[in-house]
């Protein structure tokens, strides 16, 4: 009799080959193939009538054969006409077929078929259905949900069907180690029943709940799921907490001076966030704090104070941006704020000359610099720092842990870190994805900002727009417009950048137009952009190079080409480039005709509302976590059962068992995270 823990070459008919397409699965045991879950079911368990068929939805019919036919296309099909006692009709439509096929497929005999209901010209269709002949075979009609299971290449439904349930006989007799059923304490399924309810729903069970992914059975294993994500992240948390880090004595002596220099005072938002991360370098253990922030909310001078404290005990800070324009952009805001203090900032980026990079690593090697700014050269081999104590990233999912370890490991002590993200994270991922981080949100905006206009308009309309910048820079105001290519290309029907400056620059004569993307070198990028700062540009003609970190209080006026290309987080940075100043700022998103139904949907959002948290939430919702988080989170977004947009709502449940769980010795806890988690995430811990 097999066990759990045998390997799947052990399975009667399973060779080496299929064995390694499941790894690719992380399958390697009977055990994991109990925890390979169905991601929907088909309902096999009543017969539609025709009359009640819905388009695009999986049904079970029962109907008879009117007539079989071969269709007199290019393309061989054969095509099976269905009718009911009313004479409704359905017709089937086979692509690849064989003669028997043909052959068994007789007038008058009565027919059980399972597919998607599509529309033809003849009316209802379904191609390629699951089908018997009821005379002959046994019926498609079952008594309980059909699961249906994520697959890979080289592997069939029946087929992994067939050794899932060899593992659910072997789990008959098995003692399975339910780490978690202790903490539930009975308020749930145990991990056996709900494995079996959920590989083989039980007659009587509620099929509209397991179709909903609601069953206690799979939320007990969902709950599990998301306890383990959240325990591996605290445990690397506690970890991290249990390193040493440099103790700051806070001072508000240099903050007095920065709050005396600036021309606005910062919001409750801004304050509160100062605090907490002055609480956390008081601190021995070393900080690990996000801060999240909405578009122009005032990341940078909260970013400021909280360096400022590094300054004043004798360390060293660095401030690492993902692109060169944002790290310039970076060097420039800290600069005017740091320069009346008298604090030295160093730069340091990859295409740097040599003169230059040497002079500027001479002053981080020797401490002079007591900020060091720049992009990914930061962590390079040759960049060695006198006495780093703080680290702040910004836009941090575009960073692996690897990079921000590589960084961190520069420092004699684990430093405190500040990671910062000008994207809006939903809550959902904050507890799933960065469990291991404390977080700070200045959730208001500084007083006097208006609500950005947004207003969504056919490419055909192009003209009312060029009247529309004749106004605005007639006011004395400046305009951005944006390209989603640099090159034209006919495929993705997009105009690109190159072709927008030559029709502008025909179109607003007497206007200065500038053209800025990011095949331009660097050099070139800096002064156009200075230029456009200082005001000496009316239309600056861009691609998304300017997505983040640009500043510019003068600019009013954005126009999005192509806005279906791009997802609503790029939208919403984009839009955030205007509406920086005191007057009303509009952004228009051109769209080409027609639109499909989530463009649709997400220039419909953009358009309601301009709050970042409500437009994460919405584009999560959209996207799903594996687009969002990227490549940092794999597990986040290949879980087994879990979907951190579906099962939001259980989150809480999972952060409290987690919670539990880390009163539980560490081997059971590290047994629950290896059953659900594929990733080692021990390094997490170091960065």
């Amino acid at each position: 009799m097999p066990t759990l823990s045998d390997p799947l070459i052990s399975i009667g008919g399973l060779g080496k080959k299929t064995s390694e397409r499941l790894n690719q699965l992380g399958i390697y045991t009977l055990e994991h193939l109990l925890f390979h879950l169905p991601n929907r079911y088909q309902d096999k368990t009543r017969i539609t009538p025709l009359s009640a068929a819905h388009v695009g939805s999986e049904i079970l019919v029962e109907l008879t054969i009117e007539r079989i036919e071969e269709a007199p296309t290019r393309q061989r099909q054969l095509l099976c006409y269905l009718t009911d006692e009313y004479n409704q009709r359905l017709l089937l439509r086979f692509f690849h077929f064989n003669q028997y096929q043909k052959q068994s497929l007789v007038r008058g005999e009565v027919l059980q078929c399972f597919g998607e209901v599509k529309v033809g010209r003849q009316g209802l269709e379904m191609h390629h259905p699951e089908y018997r002949l009821t005379s002959q075979q046994a019926p498609l009609f079952e008594s309980t949900l059909t699961p249906v299971y994520p697959l890979c290449q080289g592997v069939t439904q029946n087929k992994l069907k067939q050794w899932i349930n060899t593992a659910l006989e072997a789990l008959k007799t098995a003692v399975i180690n339910d780490h978690f059923e202790k903490i539930v304490k009975n308020t749930m399924p145990s991990l056996k029943e709900a494995l079996i309810t959920l590989h083989h729903p039980k007659k009587g069970e509620d099929l509209t709940k397991i179709a909903d992914f609601c069953h206690i059975s799979q939320q007990r294993l969902i709950i599990e799921e998301l306890a383990a994500h959240q325990l591996s992240l605290k445990q690397v948390k506690l970890k991290r907490k249990s390193k040493i880090s440099n103790i700051f004595n806070i001072e508000n002596e240099l903050s007095k001076k920065l709050s005396a220099s600036l021309n606005f005072g910062l919001t409750a938002a801004q304050g509160r966030c100062i605090e907490e991360i002055n609480t956390d370098l008081a601190s021995e253990q070393p900080m690990l704090r996000l801060l999240q922030g909405d578009v122009g909310s005032g990341k940078t001078i909260v970013a400021v104070f909280a360096l400022l404290q590094a300054v004043a005990n004798g360390f060293q800070t660095a401030v690492m941006a993902p692109t060169e324009i944002l790290a310039r952009q970076h060097q420039q805001s800290f600069g005017e704020y740091l320069s009346k203090l008298g604090i030295t900032v160093a730069y340091l980026s990859g295409s740097q000359n040599t003169a230059e990079r040497n002079e500027q690593l001479s002053k981080v090697i020797s401490g002079e610099a007591q900020v060091v700014i720049g992009t990914h050269a930061l962590f390079q081999e040759s960049v060695s720092f006198d006495n780093l104590g703080f680290v702040i990233i910004d836009e941090q999912h575009k960073f692996g842990v690897h990079q921000r370890l590589s960084l961190a490991q520069k420092a004699k002590k684990t430093p405190h870190q500040l990671v910062m993200t000008a994207t809006p994270i939903p809550r959902s991922l904050t507890m799933s994805a960065y469990a291991d981080l404390d977080t700070s949100i200045i959730d208001e905006l500084p007083p006097g900002r208006q609500t950005i206009q947004t207003i969504a308009l056919s490419n055909s309309r192009k003209d009312e727009i060029i009247e529309k910048i004749k106004k605005v820079c007639a006011e004395g105001r400046q305009i951005y417009w944006v390209c989603t290519l640099i090159e034209e290309s006919e495929m993705l029907r997009a105009e690109s950048a190159e072709n927008t400056f030559v029709y502008l620059s025909d179109n607003l004569l007497g206007l200065r137009v500038m053209m800025i993307h990011g095949r331009l070198n660097k050099s070139d990028k800096e002064a156009i952009m200075q230029d456009f700062t200082a005001g000496k540009i009316d239309v600056l003609v861009a691609t998304t190079v300017i997505e983040v970190g640009v500043n510019v209080p003068n600019a009013s006026l954005m126009i999005v080409e192509n806005a279906e290309r791009l997802g609503l987080a790029q939208l919403h940075q984009l839009r955030g480039r205007v509406g920086r100043g005191s007057e009303q700022s509009v952004c228009v998103l051109m769209y080409q005709s027609p639109l499909s139904d989530s463009a649709k949907e997400r220039l419909d959002i953009l358009r309601q509302t301009c709050d970042g948290f409500v437009i994460a939430e919405k584009d999560l919702e959209l996207r799903g976590p594996g687009e969002i988080l990227g490549t940092q989170q794999t597990g986040i977004a290949d879980m087994k059962i879990a979907n951190i947009v579906r099962d939001a709502y259980l989150l809480k449940q999972a952060s409290y068992y987690s919670e539990l769980m880390l009163g539980e010795s560490e081997a059971t806890q590290n047994a629950l995270i290896h059953r659900w988690i594929d990733e080692d995430r021990s390094h997490f811990a170091n960065a």
